[in-house]
């Protein structure tokens, strides 16, 4: 696993997207110069699929501050068209994440603990704020599903960051 540091830039990352096409993780769309990336563990996880409800309920508010949301899992393509269906997701979801792109973007990877989980290798929760230069602004990468950050404080921070020029936190790394 490699370990990805605040203020380091963002490995680019495309991924198949539901509906067609392809995301490019750290790469925002349209007029947004930020983006917001959000790892879930897949259809499995019903703690993913409440934070993804709300998470597609606040987009609007991310994309006022210039921040393009987007979520992406290991799932196949079946079972993340369910989640988006299921939950009613209207932001970009991509699907397919690799052990080796989980891997470059510093995240646990847990075994399933039997089929009623699923079938394959799946991150833990993740979430990445990427900054118009492309470079990691605020990161979270937890092993379980419990710790994920809260979206209404991630949302003022974010705020107060762009609204303040504030720096990126945490780039003093001890040896």
């Amino acid at each position: 696993m490699t370990a990805l540091f605040a203020g380091q830039a963002f490995p680019k990352t495309n991924v198949a997207q539901v509906g067609g096409g392809t995301i490019t993780l750290g790469t925002p769309g349209g007029a947004l110069d930020w983006q917001l990336v959000v790892v879930y563990r897949g259809l499995h996880c019903p703690i993913c699929k409440r934070y993804l409800t709300q998470l597609d309920g606040m987009k609007e508010k991310f994309h006022e501050l210039g921040v393009e949301v987007v979520a992406v899992s290991g799932d196949p393509e079946a079972k993340a068209k369910t989640m988006v269906d299921e939950a009613g997701i209207t932001l970009p979801v991509g699907y397919g994440l690799s052990l080796a792109q989980m891997a470059g973007l510093g995240l646990f990877v847990s075994e399933p603990r039997g089929p009623q989980e699923t079938d394959q290798p799946f991150p833990e929760p993740g979430l990445f704020v990427i900054n118009e230069k492309g470079n990691v602004q605020i990161l979270d990468i937890s092993n379980a599903p419990f710790a994920r950050p809260d979206l209404e404080s991630l949302l003022g921070g974010i705020k107060f960051v762009r609204a303040n020029d504030y720096p990126i936190r945490g780039m003093h790394q001890v040896a």
